[in-house]
């Protein structure tokens, strides 16, 4: 209570916004769907409500204090060093800091000449008058810092937190720089943002990684040659890594140290909004993977021990310390901190147009122990006393602005423990995503390809892991994550084939029956993720071609080589190279899908889950997969249920040779259904199952 008053009342920093007409409010005492939906969360029905009414609290408080959510939002109208009527406007939050002076190229690097004054809510401000003729007192592209006295008299250099634009001393110099980004030219927009996907279908990629050259790629080289090849494979969204500024390249992009700022060495901030309006044009959405999970806990670039104090934007002490990633864990409570992360996502959502977000470390975020060593076996532990429902809040507030704002852009949350009602409506009772990440599934291949045998894998238990996600909760299916692409990890492609693929991939190559083996369980380990495995899908950029080797970012060990640090579209389109064959593949299985669209249909029933043949069979969206799993049986005249009577032809082979099958099926067979119930469908089928192969059916006049 008390604590809670002193956050509304001294971290707010008197800023007034224009007042909007109040949005409706949520009746707290509701029935909630969530609560008649799945009956194990009645018991903590109390719980529950206890965070709606938290949600609820702190968003009439910002309705009373800063005139709405959306005003809330908007903190970088107000903060950091902008270009006004009349000249530049500079305001810091900084709360226990002595002294804070502007600095940089503008005033010879003078550390009192432009002090700030502070008022009681610990904001700093200072205006910049226009020169004599008109012009900027701080010129574009200029350098600038803060000069700060700290809470501990320390007289330090800090980048100010809301920097639009940091850039290194020099690529050799890792010493950054705030830089005063006022082009003269605005990026002007030319095409609208597509409406929301009905099937997503996602291209995770990283632009530096993006180039076919050992270099740091760029947005441009992304606008000109990523984006039509992702768009010919059939994807409908792009999902960006390592965008937000991260001083460490070798971090992924998962160590932020400036939330408001592009990374700058891909480019400018107008060349990476050249490159989601292109992909605009191509109807392809953009989302922007953010991390608001954590911080870098760098302290002359990031924002650790900003004011000097270890809790300004974070938890103080070790609240406030993430053992695991050895970074910084932010206070989402604190009212300044709610504002700019709130105001981080409308940046984005705004200035560069991105269409959505996929948010990191969710559960990291909204439990106290962040999963670490933990095991989730009952309701209790979402329920307990270590969840955190003040992150919980943030990430309602976060939900509720992101849809208010824009209300076809998408939320994914990357969270592995299966939180109850993280992807239902924050009036049903739940977090407000629209989808979550199915991370079991590529833990399940892998799990599969390390320790069992082709003969000894479990269909059961697999049809399980794809099918097992939360009812009325959307999930992204995947079937391998972009960590296990990294050094000291393997791609699935490099888990089927490891060595080999140097050897074997050309088409002029000697026979290799690991090869064959790859090529054909790459192909149906997808299909399978794809169709069975969630509401939509997710590829890391070369995946969809078996792309060999690994990523090895540059460091001292081995000589700060891109070697490793690049994406090999060449291997994709040459040819005499089998990596042809999966990624034609990965189009069609795209295209069918597009076709029948089973990703926005009901879930599909599986009729078979056979141990000893290997097979699995379902249905969705009017189509029926067939799989053959077993490395060497095929199965003539076997027979699979199918939910509708009529004639059958297979509408996607994986065994045609156009995909490196072996063209063991006659594409021009009809099949007949029988009025026979079988494995719980009205009809069946008899077909031609090969082994080692998938077949999708399709009734056909």
């Amino acid at each position: 209570g008390d604590v809670y008053k002193r956050q509304v009342s001294t971290q707010s920093t008197g800023l007034s916004f224009c007042r909007k007409t109040k949005p409706p409010q949520m009746n707290p005492d509701a029935p909630l769907q969530i609560l008649e939906e799945d009956p194990w969360l009645k018991p903590y029905e109390g719980r529950l409500r206890h965070r709606i009414h938290l949600y609820l609290k702190r968003k009439k408080e910002i309705e009373e204090h800063e005139n709405g959510l959306e005003q809330f939002a908007s903190g970088y109208k107000k903060y950091g060093l902008r270009r006004v009527e009349g000249g530049v406007q500079f305001r810091e939050w900084a709360p226990s800091a002595q002294s804070v002076a502007l600095m940089g190229d503008f005033n010879g690097w003078n550390r009192e000449s432009h002090k700030c004054t502070k008022n009681s809510f610990g904001l700093w401000e200072l205006f910049l008058p226009n020169k004599a003729d008109g012009s900027s007192p701080i010129p574009h592209n200029s350098k600038i810092k803060i000069a700060m006295v700290t809470a501990t008299g320390s007289h330090e250099d800090r980048l100010p937190a809301w920097s639009v634009r940091v850039e290194p001393e020099s690529p050799k110099i890792p010493n950054f720089n705030s830089i005063f980004w006022d082009p003269p030219q605005p990026y002007v927009w030319k095409h609208k943002a597509p409406k929301k996907p009905a099937s997503l279908k996602i291209y995770e990629a990283h632009v530096g990684m993006a180039s076919v050259d050992p270099k740091i790629g760029s947005y441009k080289e992304f606008t000109k040659t990523v984006i039509p090849y992702v768009a010919s494979l059939g994807y409908n969204a792009i999902q960006l890594m390592a965008i937000m500024e991260h001083s460490y390249y070798a971090s992924f992009g998962y160590q932020v140290t400036n939330f408001f700022a592009i990374s700058s060495r891909y480019g400018t901030p107008e060349e990476l909004k050249e490159l989601v309006d292109t992909a605009h044009s191509h109807g392809i959405s953009i989302y922007l993977d953010v991390v608001h999970s954590h911080a870098s806990r760098n302290v002359a670039d990031g924002l650790n021990q900003f004011d000097g104090t270890d809790h300004c934007y974070f938890h103080e002490g070790g609240k406030g310390y993430h053992s695991l990633w050895d970074s910084r864990l932010f206070n989402y409570f604190a009212w300044e901190v709610q504002r700019f992360l709130l105001s981080n996502l409308r940046w984005y959502l705004e200035e560069y147009k991105f269409d959505g977000f996929r948010f990191d470390g969710v559960t990291s975020m909204i439990y106290l122990h962040h999963g670490i060593a933990y095991g989730f076996s009952s309701y209790d532990d979402y329920n307990n006393d270590l969840v955190d429902d003040e992150a919980l809040v943030y990430l309602m507030l976060a939900n509720d602005l992101i849809h208010s704002l824009k209300p076809d852009a998408v939320t994914i949350a990357e969270e592995v423990s299966g939180f109850p009602g993280l992807c239902r409506k924050i009036t049903d009772g739940g977090t407000g995503f629209d989808y979550r990440l199915g991370m079991a599934i590529p833990d399940k291949w892998i799990q599969l390809l390390k320790e069992h045998k082709d003969e000894e894998w479990n269909m059961g238990n697999l049809c399980h892991t794809l099918t097992n996600r939360r009812w009325k909760e959307a999930t992204i299916a995947y079937a391998e994550s972009h960590d296990q692409a990294l050094v000291g990890d393997k791609t699935i492609a490099f888990w089927l084939m490891d060595k080999e693929m140097y050897d074997f991939m050309s088409v002029l190559s000697p026979p290799s029956a690991i090869i064959d083996r790859g090529i054909a369980l790459h192909k149906m380990i997808r299909l399978i993720t794809h169709a069975l495995g969630g509401e939509g899908y997710l590829n890391f950029m070369g995946n969809e071609f078996g792309h060999p080797e690994w990523i090895d970012f540059p460091r001292v060990g081995n000589n700060e080589s891109y070697h490793y640090c690049r994406r090999r579209w060449d291997l994709a389109h040459d040819e005499l190279l089998k990596y042809k064959f999966l990624l034609a593949f990965d189009k069609a299985m795209n295209q069918l899908e597009s076709k029948f669209g089973w990703l926005h249909d009901h879930p599909a029933y599986v009729s078979a889950k056979h141990e000893e043949d290997k097979v699995i069979v379902f249905d969705r969206a009017g189509l029926v997969f067939a799989f053959n799993f077993h490395p060497t049986q095929s199965f003539p005249n076997y027979m699979i249920g199918v939910p509708t009577a009529g004639k059958y032809k297979a509408v996607l082979d994986s065994d045609d040779q156009k995909f490196g099958g072996h063209g063991r099926i006659d594409h021009k067979a009809e099949y007949f259904s029988s009025p026979n119930h079988y494995n719980g469908r009205q009809n069946s089928l008899q077909v031609y199952l090969p082994c080692r192969a998938a077949l999708v059916f399709a009734v056909c006049d």
